[in-house]
């Protein structure tokens, strides 16, 4: 694998960076929707398309291996703005909370908001320290079908509904200080990793050599 996924990607003080992560297993046009509605809707210098080693709520059992998913998120992701990293790898972790953690300590002159599909919501609380992690970034939660009502019902949204931030101010969600949060709704992919799964495609030996 080429060391450069293993590091976060180059960024300069001022800047505002999405954090996007997931096991895109595989990535999909849904993924990519996500991370293009944040980047415009948020006024974002950088999305980090963040592979992860696997989710420690999901089965890992049909993971397939990190190389390959990198190699299907740089075929997907073709925003020059879009960053693909697998730099958890590195860190030996694959929790958020932590990997926040992390980056706020190594970049702290940057303006990060965590992103997530609307999917993410119902289990959200689910996560390791989710708390902590509404209180490290803001977090911007794009709608995915069949969730658009999720923030009204989830865990989540009840406990940190004060921290609600218009829709229409999304674009000022890098510039406030965690924890703060807002829901954005647009355009809608019905793709999902787990339909696609069974009929992935599979990177040829040349691809994965260049990861």
């Amino acid at each position: 694998m080429n060391p450069r996924y293993l590091r976060m990607p180059y960024v300069e003080g001022g800047m505002a960076v999405g954090l996007f992560g997931g096991s895109f297993n595989p990535p999909h046009d849904g993924h990519v929707l996500v991370a293009e509605t944040a980047l415009r809707r948020l006024g974002l210098d950088q999305l980090w398309w963040m592979v992860t080693p696997g989710n420690p709520l999901k089965d890992r059992n049909n993971l397939a291996p990190l190389a390959e998913r990198i190699a299907w998120s740089e075929k997907i992701a073709r925003n020059p703005r879009i960053k693909v990293t697998a730099f958890e790898q590195k860190l030996g972790q694959s929790y958020t909370a932590r990997t926040l953690e992390i980056v706020r300590a190594l970049n702290r002159d940057v303006r990060f908001v965590w992103v997530m599909g609307a999917d993410n919501l119902k289990n959200f609380h689910r996560w390791q320290n989710w708390r902590k992690i509404v209180g490290t970034f803001p977090i911007a939660v794009v709608d995915r079908p069949g969730s658009t009502l999720a923030y009204l019902s989830s865990r989540m949204a009840r406990t940190f509904g004060h921290a609600r931030v218009d829709e229409d101010d999304a674009g000022t969600l890098a510039f406030r200080r965690a924890p703060a949060w807002t829901f954005i709704h647009g355009p809608r992919s019905p793709l999902s990793s787990t339909a696609l799964r069974s009929t992935a495609p599979r990177v040829s030996s040349d691809a994965q050599s260049s990861l």
